[in-house]
């Protein structure tokens, strides 16, 4: 059971055999927040209320702010996504690509849908982004896209298509030579293995999600780790240590 208190600014857990109290203030208060409002927000589909000039964004606002972060250091030449639905995540790449004066995204997805890709092409940041249908898994897509980027060139990659353990598995293997040396493959949605019970979900979500991809991956590719982006600003009371995301395990960082 959970309590929160804000007169007096107390959270307190009790189970059986013992009961806490938190301040509001403190890293652990937060994180147990955190865990609620991340619940509370799936199951009232907080993430399908967002868009990024003018087209619908599935994301965390929070995961789009960190994932920005991470773009400005690196500065890719090649922002790829797999997953491209209603196209906000590409606009959202594309226009950071405009920002710091360099880039180009490819999108790749199994159906972009016809009023989707209209959309997406009559975009004025449309110059920066190549669309590819067809499994991001499916060889010839896979060539396709290593066609198109340079040897030279800096590469982030995010994984958002299919969410089952083997598709992620077989994405971070088809993909993960063309990721750059200090920068990421990030595979979204860990918070899959979270939420078996809540609505909209299954229940071998449990194992069947890409965090378990990520962790059998790294067992067979050592230039691979799994580490957390630093925030460049953090004047915060140790919340560092509690990201708030969808994305729980996500970031692999090549060595």
């Amino acid at each position: 059971m959970i309590e929160i208190d804000l007169q007096k600014g107390i959270i307190t857990t009790r189970d059986d055999s013992e009961t806490r109290n938190y301040k509001l203030g403190t890293a652990e208060a937060f994180a147990l927040i955190s865990q609620i409002w991340l619940r509370a927000g799936w199951d009232s589909k907080h993430v399908y209320s967002f868009s990024w000039l003018g087209r619908p964004i599935i994301q965390l606002p929070e995961d789009m702010m960190r994932i920005q972060e991470v773009f400005y250091q690196i500065q890719p030449d090649v922002m790829i996504e797999t997953g491209v639905a209603h196209g906000g995540s590409l606009i959202f790449y594309a226009s950071l690509c405009h920002i710091i004066g360099k880039g180009r995204v490819i999108g790749i997805d199994i159906e972009i849908r016809p009023h989707n890709r209209k959309a997406i092409e009559a975009h004025e940041l449309f110059p920066y982004i190549t669309l590819i249908e067809g499994s991001s898994i499916d060889t010839q897509i896979v060539n396709q896209v290593k066609s198109l980027v340079k040897a030279e060139e800096k590469v982030l990659m995010v994984l958002d298509s299919n969410h089952t353990k083997d598709h992620v598995l077989g994405e971070l293997n088809a993909y993960a030579e063309l990721v750059s040396p200090g920068s990421y493959i990030v595979a979204m949605d860990g918070i899959m293995k979270d939420l078996v019970g809540a609505p909209r979900t299954k229940p071998n979500w449990g194992w069947n999600n890409p965090y378990e991809a990520v962790k059998a991956f790294l067992k067979t590719h050592s230039e691979f780790v799994l580490e957390q982006p630093q925030w460049p600003f953090n004047e915060s009371n140790g919340l560092s240590e509690n990201v708030v995301t969808y994305w729980p395990g996500a970031w692999l960082r090549r060595l």
